[in-house]
């Protein structure tokens, strides 16, 4: 039976890892510790953990000075409230003198489930994507999340970390290794590209599946870096394939299929590009998979789509 995990279980478990490690790591929640999973940071490493309580804007702004006296702060909430609630704080204090916070924002996505439009980050990629200095990362699994959670500690400037509470199985292999700012391809196919992000990784291999079930052969990449944007893998991709498309967990405006077109509107002679996410809409409230299905974000309906794009 395949194991399904949750990236943010995944995060807290490399974090405190992490914290055995480097004694400059510290850690700041917001009230959220148990679902965000520092609490195991928190109960290792009490000296080195702040609870700032329900006040986001402080916890970065605190973690802002704390970077600037040459500590690696890891900054937690929920997606939707560390960057929207935080935005003009992180913009001033961290993006532009460019501090090593890092901000990671749990329960992203629609699969945050039944809290709701108040809770679901649909637009967070887009607002952290348009900051200049921050770099944006999705891992896809809890491999890839354990090890994005170490490689970010060494990045210069700040990180925004997107992660999930939707239970996903290991999609990458043994010999993985994550680097910001690369793409990994999943597997091959000369057909179609799609190109997926963090939860959508996992369904976008399940619609390769049926794909090829027709004779349509799925290339699969995995961008856990949305930014800075692997250009070369993207061109790469599109001088192959008839079709590209992208799949993420999140607005169609501003996220991973936005980062695809600009690249692609710069580049000649290239493919058309299907973008499959949220369409311009607030979430609702609903359990994970239910939502997924309403948007069309499961594997065979993702295919369906696929089908109809290159017809």
């Amino acid at each position: 039976m395949v194991e399904m995990i949750q990236t943010r279980y995944a995060y807290g478990e490399a974090l405190l890892e992490l914290g055995a490690k480097r004694q400059e790591v510290v850690v700041l929640d917001s009230d959220l510790y148990k679902s965000t999973r520092t609490v195991l940071f928190r109960d290792a490493f009490p000296e080195r953990f702040l609870d700032i309580g329900i006040s986001e804007a402080d916890m970065v702004s605190t973690a802002a000075g704390m970077a600037a006296t040459g500590l690696i702060p890891y900054c937690n909430s929920f997606a939707i409230f560390i960057t929207g609630i935080c935005y003009m704080p992180i913009r001033i204090q961290i993006a532009y003198p460019s501090l090593p916070v890092k901000l990671i924002g749990s329960s992203a996505g629609l699969t945050q489930g039944p809290d709701g439009a108040s809770h679901q980050s649909l637009e967070d990629v887009s607002i952290m994507r348009g900051l200049p200095n921050v770099v944006v990362v999705s891992p896809a699994d809890d491999m890839e999340t354990r090890q994005a959670t170490w490689a970010i500690a060494d990045w210069p400037g700040p990180v925004y970390m997107r992660l999930g509470r939707y239970p996903v199985p290991r999609v990458v292999g043994k010999g993985y290794q994550f680097e910001i700012g690369k793409a990994a391809t999943l597997r091959e196919g000369g057909d179609v590209a799609i190109f997926a992000t963090g939860h959508m990784v996992w369904k976008a291999l399940d619609a390769a599946d049926a794909l090829a079930k027709i004779r349509v052969e799925a290339k699969v990449v995995n961008v856990s870096t949305i930014k800075p944007l692997d250009e070369e893998a993207v061109r790469a991709a599109a001088s192959e394939a008839t079709l590209l498309v992208s799949i993420e967990e999140h607005s169609i405006i501003g996220g991973l299929g936005s980062a695809l077109a600009e690249v692609l509107a710069e580049s000649a002679g290239t493919p058309p590009l299907l973008r499959l996410g949220v369409r311009d809409e607030f979430g609702e409230s609903g359990l994970a998979d239910e939502l997924l299905e309403k948007h069309r974000l499961t594997g065979a309906l993702i295919a369906e789509d696929v089908l109809r794009a290159l017809r």
